[in-house]
């Protein structure tokens, strides 16, 4: 069955940096778009990156560009997170989503979803 899971999560001090990782199973994961979604207490689960299934394409949120860089390793089946300047605003479970072909930055586009990844940013 298809599985994601994330892993790397933390506590980390503002400015500081993580790496979240995501291992897939399941499916032909170098035909899906790999998507990074979070989500903070009392928010909607909002995008962070994407990036296209050859790995060609990133995208970014605003509020991450700049700071955090997705890439994939088609061989591993694994999709990461560099997270670096971290700033407390970035606290929020750290899910990857899967999408047959086309990277969006829509969660409800997403076919496959991992159960998260707890990342807490401290001041």
């Amino acid at each position: 069955q298809v599985q994601l899971v994330e892993s790397g999560g933390g506590l980390v001090q503002a400015g500081g940096s993580l790496s979240v990782s995501c291992a897939a199973s399941g499916f032909t994961f170098d035909s899906y778009a790999m998507g990074w979604f979070r989500q903070a207490p009392g928010k909607e689960r909002e995008f962070v990156a994407a990036i296209s299934w050859g790995g060609g394409t990133t995208y970014y949120s605003d509020s991450v560009k700049g700071r955090f860089t997705i890439a994939r390793d088609n061989a591993k089946n694994a999709v990461y997170l560099q997270m670096n300047s971290l700033k407390p605003d970035d606290t929020a479970v750290y899910y990857c989503a899967a999408r047959r072909l086309l990277a969006t930055k829509l969660s409800r586009d997403y076919d496959y979803w991992g159960q998260g990844t707890q990342v807490t940013v401290s001041s």
